[in-house]
């Protein structure tokens, strides 16, 4: 019998289909006790509505591998970041055309200094890799992604936010 977490690790992200959710860092852990299994995932944002679809898809994946008693719990301490994404999860959205996120912003405890006009970033451009690219939404597809265009290829494109 295939271990739960093999099983886990091959259920991929309903919205980032090319990745899995364990590459995606919201596959936190896996507990398995013999006919029981618990499953922890971190959602991306907290009102992610993919939530469902990633909790039905490992739920089916595992009772399809013979796991009976199966428990999806949802974590959100600590939140997710996208420093999370492993290198191969990286590698994968940059292939698909999905620009991948730099280090997350780092956080400290205490008074947040404010800085007030644009933030400047700098984001490859995953067809051509020029770093001449422009932020043309700050949504995409999905509340996680924003939308890029290179000035050098023209090409548009996705980016995963860093967070």
């Amino acid at each position: 019998m295939v271990t739960a977490l093999a099983v886990a690790e091959t259920v991929t992200d309903p919205e980032l289909p090319m990745v899995t959710l364990a590459e995606l860092g919201v596959l936190r852990s896996v507990e398995d006790n013999g006919d029981r299994v618990v499953v922890a995932i971190t959602p991306t944002y907290t009102g992610c509505p993919a939530m469902d679809a990633m909790r039905d898809d490992l739920d089916h994946r595992l009772h399809e591998a013979g796991y009976r008693d199966v428990e999806i719990k949802v974590v959100l301490e600590p939140a997710w970041t996208t420093d999370w994404i492993s290198e191969s999860g990286r590698r994968k959205l940059a292939e698909a055309g999905i620009a991948p996120p730099g280090p997350a912003p780092r956080k400290n405890s205490g008074p947040i200094p404010l800085t007030l006009g644009p933030s400047v970033r700098v984001v490859a451009c995953p067809q051509c890799g020029s770093s001449d690219t422009v932020e043309i939404s700050g949504f995409s597809a999905t509340a996680c992604k924003a939308l890029r265009r290179c000035r050098s290829c023209a090409e548009p494109f996705e980016h995963v936010k860093e967070i």
